[in-house]
């Protein structure tokens, strides 16, 4: 796939389903996140994968969590929690893991990490697999970074849902350039 036409029309794809990745497919994904813009070459991220068995013990840990912020919660809703990881075959959990550094401050290396996981989701594209990326309470709750083995110095960067894309690809609209893009210094009047 031409690169313009990937960056061009890629979008996300929420319905997902096996097959997920190959092992082929997942090192090219890997290899792509590593050739992402790095100040000092700090690679300040680290990836988990979560398949098969490990889906539902996902599941669970949300679940907990949910539990833990509203204990009172239905089981309509706890069963939502236990759901979402279901939603594609893999998921890649981006962690960004800041190092110290003298000239490269964490900001940096967190932008580093989204740029890392940018290039995940047009390796995916370029692939035809389908890719999203989601965040929500749950990338931020202490219990679910817990259960992952992420530390209280690392950032849960989101969860790269990822598999074989279903249903028809959402049309994005076109933007108008100028409404993004000035030349500096701006003209005052």
């Amino acid at each position: 796939m031409e690169i313009l036409t990937a960056l061009h029309n890629r979008v996300s794809k929420p319905r997902l389903v096996e097959p997920g990745p190959s092992d082929e497919q997942l090192a090219g994904i890997f290899q792509a996140a590593l050739r992402a813009p790095d100040h000092a070459m700090l690679k300040p991220w680290r990836f988990l994968t979560i398949a098969g068995t490990g889906l539902e013990k996902l599941g669970q840990l949300f679940a907990e969590a949910a539990k833990q912020d509203q204990p009172d919660l239905s089981q309509e809703a706890l069963n939502k929690y236990l759901g979402m990881p279901l939603r594609a075959p893999m998921i890649i959990v981006v962690i960004c893991s800041p190092k110290p550094h003298l000239k490269v401050p964490e900001v940096e290396q967190i932008l580093s990490t989204g740029a890392a996981t940018q290039n995940m989701l047009l390796a995916c594209h370029g692939m035809e697999l389908g890719a999203m990326w989601r965040t929500g309470a749950m990338a931020y709750h202490t219990h679910v970074k817990a259960g992952l083995g992420i530390g209280t110095d690392e950032l849960l960067a989101g969860f790269l849902y990822v598999g074989t894309p279903q249903g028809s690809t959402k049309r994005i609209p076109e933007l108008n350039l100028t409404d993004f893009v000035q030349n500096w210094p701006l003209n005052k009047k």
